[in-house]
């Protein structure tokens, strides 16, 4: 893996706190060879991408799983050594699929050291806007399993109001999808019993989520191949 030469450019300091981890934590990944090394600059001071972010996250959401040191090595030297950090980050998504819903009350303390960066006001009302955060009398309701997605919208170049429409749009197509494929499945087992249709479920699953991805993964990117040919900048290269 390479490091991206474009932003972030981050010193270890500044790659921990953004995967809500410690520096000790980054250097013993790095000692395991879970992560490549850094690039070295002026003054021998290491710099960190894209990819070396996206694949710290990877790590830590594997072992939130309750996986061993040992089962996240042999699942990340099976991955292609070419992944982008879009790629990793898919990854990701698909592990993190599978957590369970996990709710915590914490401080707002808590909460910055969570983000990996200072929440202001504003970050936290739009955090709370994204259904993230929720304040209360006794810390703040944070939705783990959505917590990282949303510390990133933040800083996005979108306004709210796209974010929150963009989120409509796709937890309405994924409740249409996940309505239709329930009452495909009904008409396959509407003969068999209960354990038959949860062995069915449990099989379907893994399958389902992985190819929702990778279409809308495809589908994302033709969409903005045509995009860009069609865009002045496009059409002049």
């Amino acid at each position: 893996m390479t490091t991206d030469p474009g932003e972030p450019d981050l010193t270890i300091d500044e790659l921990a706190a953004r995967a809500g981890v410690t520096v000790r934590t980054v250097r013993f990944y790095g000692t395991r060879g879970l992560l490549p090394p850094p690039v070295i600059g002026p003054r021998r001071v290491g710099h960190y991408g894209r990819e070396h972010l996206a694949r710290l996250e990877l790590i830590e959401e594997l072992r939130q799983q309750g996986m061993t040191l040992a089962a996240i090595e042999r699942y990340l030297h099976r991955l292609p050594p070419e992944l982008t950090a879009q790629d990793l980050a898919i990854h990701r998504a698909v592990v993190a699929a599978w957590a369970p819903d996990a709710v915590e009350t914490v401080t707002r303390e808590e909460l910055r050291r969570r983000a990996g960066r200072t929440l202001d006001d504003g970050d936290i009302e739009r955090l709370a806007a994204m259904d993230v955060v929720r304040p209360g009398p006794d810390g703040y309701r944070v939705d783990l399993g959505l917590f990282r997605l949303g510390v990133r919208l933040l800083d996005v170049p979108l306004s709210q109001e796209a974010i929150l429409a963009a989120r409509g749009v796709l937890t309405g197509h994924a409740r249409d999808a996940a309505r239709e494929l329930s009452q495909l499945l009904r008409g396959e087992v509407a003969e068999r019993d209960a354990r038959d249709v949860r062995s069915l479920s449990a099989h379907m699953q893994p399958l389902v989520v992985q190819a929702l991805l990778t279409a809308f993964q495809r589908s994302l990117k033709e969409e903005l191949r045509v995009w860009l040919a069609q865009s002045p900048a496009g059409r002049a290269t």
